[in-house]
């Protein structure tokens, strides 16, 4: 038994202020210089995370208070990352549960919590944000202890201690009227809640690889915690791959985690959380078992729920291929996939009947979005249908996954926003209105309906408005969604758009380019109210005479372009139709682009249609 460390998970619902916690925290336990410039949200680091204000990879740091080390695992609170979640709690011993004092618990707050206990870590709840005009701490705090009664395992899992504190201003408290000072209090519930981590320290040596990072110098770096046994450089181990025979290799280093960087040990014991380079492994992957090399014993495999959608990376086939981007190849396409799931565990890669594409599964729509945004800053060009639902069949009956939406917006919404939920089959199933004018509604509806409603729901409520929503498991297939799209302005031919030409087509619609645009036949540049695509030129220029001069096209004002950002194009585009990524631009394309060929497509189809209806 390991005394003097305590391992612990941060887990919550997104935007409940996981990651601010841990600012003050690493803050408070002073391993910053008094004059070291840290900023907020330390933990998310990566580049993505910062610009769209979540948590998207679980990360490890460690603090020390009063001579015990606390090992922390900050998680990614949003729903479609909650596969990074279930794969470091086996790293923890207790968690850190934070709830808004506002929201309350939220639904990816029952997710995180069911997992946490199944595991049996130790829980610790943080009613967080208490210094909010709208704070509810009280009630908040009795919802809390509701949800428990209905998750728990055991007995035990129902006495947990509940601090409330503000992250954002650097405190915790352990009684609602006491004076707030410091994070201290939540320190000492860490300490004094939290066990010590038990395991056999003479025991052979088991570490299950929770996490994997790269770095330059020393290559693969596998993450996890010590099982049983010790740990030390030079020591002769057995990798056990999920699937397999043992492989040997010698230890290089052992790092432990210190504050945000890693310290190079000598040796580690059971109970430590701690990063191995193993000398000429080149392909550590999560749920490697790294055991001792006499008598390798494996651990569980690290079990990860199932992606809910899946969409197909394609090579970019399109004119403009090769320009903006470095690697461009179905190799090197395959190889960066097939890498993507050593880390992204709740991914699935499949080969399809062509060598250029392959279907990608995830547990939603910003999940796949994200990896496709991360590879197109690594510079890989490749081109994504629109996201579409896994379907099951179990028994002979289909299956599809089904959520639980929550809507917090203003009563004046409640309208416009049933009835588009209602076309996309969803069932309300609770509605509660505040005393100022909100209302919180909730919404059980397949996932396929809620493809694409995020745009339309930023849209109607102005962005004044919250939306979240869980996975809450498969239901029989629900009847066809009506489709909302209208037709889209699809260009003639392969040029450079110009005013002249973009102002006969906004006669027709709205366009998503500007003069200047390099643009090339089948290409989607605007969009129109009927149903039915609209070929149109807007490469065409004036013709000049004695009469009419260049210079005439100053005169003419045409209609701000629509942008769409990589996640509204997902949203937007229509079964026929891919997105084109580069590093430079994103668009929309038809999956033809031949108009003649789309056309003569399109009759074929008509005519098998009206034989199969005779």
């Amino acid at each position: 038994m390991t005394q003097d460390i305590r391992n612990i998970a941060i887990i919550a619902h997104v935007d409940h202020g996981k990651t601010t916690l841990v600012d003050a925290m690493l803050k408070q336990s002073h391993i910053f210089r008094e004059n070291q410039q840290v900023g907020e949200l330390i933990m998310d680091s990566n580049e993505l995370e910062r610009e769209k204000g979540i948590t998207i990879l679980a990360k490890n740091t460690a603090i020390t208070y009063r001579g015990t080390k606390i090992n922390i695992i900050d998680t990614p609170g949003h729903a479609d990352f909650s596969g990074e979640v279930e794969r470091v709690l086996n790293m923890a011993d207790g968690c850190l549960l934070v709830i808004d004092a506002v929201d309350g618990p939220m639904p990816q707050t029952r997710f995180v919590l069911r997992h946490a206990l199944q595991r049996h870590l130790k829980p610790i709840v943080v009613v967080n944000k208490i210094d909010r005009p709208m704070a509810r701490p009280t009630e908040v705090a009795r919802l809390v202890q509701d949800l428990f009664l209905e998750l728990a395992t055991d007995a035990e899992q129902l006495d947990f201690p509940i601090l409330y504190g503000s992250a954002k201003g650097g405190f915790a408290i352990a009684e609602l009227g006491d004076q707030p000072k410091s994070m201290e209090p939540l320190f000492e519930a860490i300490v004094r809640h939290v066990p010590a981590p038990a395991g056999d320290v003479e025991g052979g040596l088991q570490l299950l690889v929770a996490a994997r990072t790269y770095d330059n110098h020393l290559g693969q770096i596998g993450i996890g915690r010590i099982a049983r046994g010790k740990l030390s450089p030079g020591d002769v181990v057995a990798r056990i791959p999920r699937e397999g025979p043992p492989e040997q290799y010698k230890i290089g280093k052992v790092f432990v985690f210190e504050g945000l960087s890693r310290k190079e040990v000598e040796r580690a014991e059971a109970g430590e959380i701690v990063a191995v380079v193993l000398s000429g492994a080149e392909d550590i992957a999560i749920s490697d078992t790294i055991t001792s090399a006499d008598k390798p014993e494996a651990l569980p495999a690290i079990d990860i729920g199932e992606p809910t959608v899946q969409m197909t990376f394609g090579v970019n086939n399109s004119p403009f291929a090769g320009q903006d981007g470095k690697f461009v190849t179905s190799r090197q396409l395959r190889a960066r996939l097939w890498s993507e799931l050593k880390t992204n565990v709740s991914l699935r890669v499949q080969e399809t009947d062509s060598a250029d594409v392959f279907l990608v599964s995830g547990r939603g729509e910003l999940h796949l979005s994200i990896l496709v945004e991360t590879m197109r800053r690594e510079g890989y060009e490749l081109q994504v249908s629109k996201p579409v639902a896994i379907i099951k069949v179990v028994d002979g009956q289909r299956l599809e996954p089904y959520e639980l939406l929550m809507l917090d917006v203003g009563e004046e919404y409640i309208g416009t926003l049933s009835q588009e939920l209602a076309s996309r089959l969803a069932q309300m199933t609770n509605m509660v209105h505040d005393a100022q004018g909100h209302v919180r509604m909730e919404f059980k509806l397949p996932t396929r309906g809620l493809i694409g409603f995020r745009s339309f729901f930023l849209k109607a409520t102005r962005g004044n408005g919250v939306m979240n929503s869980v996975f809450t498991g498969y239901e029989p297939h629900q009847g066809e969604l009506k489709s909302t799209r209208t037709g889209v302005l699809v260009a003639a031919e392969t040029g450079t758009a110009v005013t002249y030409g973009l102002n006969n087509a906004q006669g027709r619609g709205m366009t998503f380019v500007e003069p200047g645009t390099q643009v090339y036949e089948g290409m989607v540049v605007g969009m129109h109210p009927r149903e039915g695509d609209i070929v149109v030129n807007v490469c065409k220029e004036k013709q000049l005479t004695n009469v009419r001069s260049s210079t005439s096209d100053f005169g003419i004002k045409l209609t701000p372009a629509v942008k769409f950002s990589l996640e509204e194009s997902l949203d937007f585009i229509a079964d026929d139709e891919v997105v084109e990524v580069t590093p430079k631009n994103i668009r929309l394309r038809k999956r033809v682009l031949g108009n003649d060929e789309r056309h003569r497509l399109e009759r074929d189809k008509g005519k098998v249609k009206a034989g199969a209806g005779r």
